[in-house]
């Protein structure tokens, strides 16, 4: 998300009860000679961070990162080859978790392509910050009334443990609750990830969708909680939340994803930041394969970048990630995760004299954040925007500007606007 004051004027819609209904004019910049591929010509942090630096000394190859999302279309051209197994934990989608579920069913690939995608060859095409990781999809169906016969949390467990299963080295959980505790059976879910040596990359959250907060899964002791930044590396205004568990900062403004489709989406967010970060722990324990999940996330956050601020902080953690740096620097190696442990807080607040959980019929309905409404705050809810949190429009990349159809999208800790580009190569 951008500061309102300095966001370009991208789509104009209406919420609550009423339609979208226009559709804003905006113009892209034109490719580049050097470049005939205006989507490569957008990733702008490829270049801003050292990522093209940092590819000569890895690129994520032999680590296998899950992308808990709602599900990952590995057919995309720039996803052929990256997913490697999958599955399906709402009973909704296919076996091989790549037919997109739920309210958003955008929001999986375009997480995946940020995170792992392969380009189109001649530096066409969306490349992600690992393209040598492997990836595993786990598709999930967020919102109310998906049809889902297990809850929001109870999916959650079930894809973490699968994917510690099925290999994963990392976990990318581009989504967020909308509050701070999370259920007794991520205690179980997520210790059995950390006690299998997997990083867990956890979104931040946005105030854009409601959050002011982090909430869980980035209050876990252990997760690696992402905030966002915007193009001059100062915290996103909309696109992140804040909380004393943000490990570190990325790039979570203007964006470029792939949808299910194979079309784009330029989009913003702390839930595109997450891969980003997710990708650079693929390049660290591709480069250090010795490494324990601890002393990755180590290396991490002792080589981000300050950037003039006091660290540790509640909006940017340790700093703003350093690529370079991080598959480089010296870094003196740690006993245990430097982010906490979840069986010491297990031990503390799980007490025995606990008030007992709600009955099925007190239980709050976990429903996805809604924008407006504001998020209850009387129970807890997997935080999800409705499709009125994010609004795209399409327009040819073969166009210096046109007009597009205003669509609209639920995004996972994603802010309010996106932009859509529509993919012009040949099939």
């Amino acid at each position: 998300m951008t500061r309102p004051d300095r966001r370009r004027p991208l789509a104009a819609f209406a919420r609550g009860a009423a339609a979208v209904a226009a559709a804003t004019l905006i113009a892209l910049a034109g490719a580049t000679p050097a470049h005939a591929d205006t989507v490569r010509d957008l990733e702008y942090w490829l270049n801003d961070y050292g990522f093209t630096t940092a590819w000569e000394t890895s690129r994520g190859e032999g680590v296998t990162v899950a992308v808990i999302d709602t599900g990952v279309n590995g057919e995309v051209a720039e996803l052929k080859g990256a997913v490697t197994g999958g599955t399906d934990v709402s009973g909704l989608g296919t076996p091989n978790g790549q037919t997109p579920v739920g309210d958003d069913p955008n929001h999986g690939t375009m997480v995946a392509s940020l995170l792992a995608g392969r380009g189109t060859g001649n530096e066409n095409g969306v490349i992600g910050v690992a393209p040598q990781a492997d990836l595993l999809t786990a598709s999930v169906a967020f919102g109310q009334d998906t049809g889902a016969e297990k809850s929001n949390d109870d999916q959650i467990a079930e894809a973490v443990r699968w994917a510690v299963d099925s290999g994963a080295d990392v976990i990318n959980m581009s989504l967020t609750r909308n509050t701070r505790d999370w259920p007794e059976s991520w205690d179980d879910a997520f210790t059995y990830a950390f006690e299998h040596d997997v990083v867990v990359v956890a979104a931040a959250g946005n105030r854009g969708s409601g959050t002011s907060e982090v909430g869980a899964p980035a209050t876990i002791p252990g997760v690696l909680t992402v905030a966002g930044v915007d193009r001059e590396k100062n915290a996103s205004f909309d696109a992140s939340s804040q909380g004393i568990t943000i490990a570190v900062a990325a790039p979570s403004e203007d964006l470029v994803g792939v949808l299910p489709d194979g079309s784009y989406v330029q989009w913003s967010g702390t839930s595109a930041a997450a891969p980003i970060v997710s990708g650079l722990v693929a390049l660290i324990r591709s480069e250090y394969p010795e490494l324990d999940a601890a002393n990755v996330i180590e290396r991490l956050i002792r080589t981000a970048d300050p950037n003039g601020h006091e660290v540790p902080s509640p909006l940017y953690g340790w700093g703003i990630i350093d690529p370079v740096t991080a598959l480089t620097a010296e870094v003196p190696e740690v006993e245990s995760s430097p982010l906490g442990s979840l069986a010491e807080w297990i031990t503390i607040h799980r007490r025995a004299d606990a008030p007992a959980p709600a009955t099925e019929e007190e239980a709050q309905e976990i429903v996805p954040i809604a924008d407006p409404p504001l998020p209850r705050s009387d129970g807890a809810q997997t935080l999800l925007p409705t499709a009125w949190t994010l609004a795209y429009i399409t327009v040819p990349l073969s166009l210096v500007a046109g007009f597009g159809t205003l669509a609209a999208l639920l995004g996972i800790g994603a802010t309010r606007h996106t932009r859509r580009t529509v993919r012009t190569r040949e099939q």
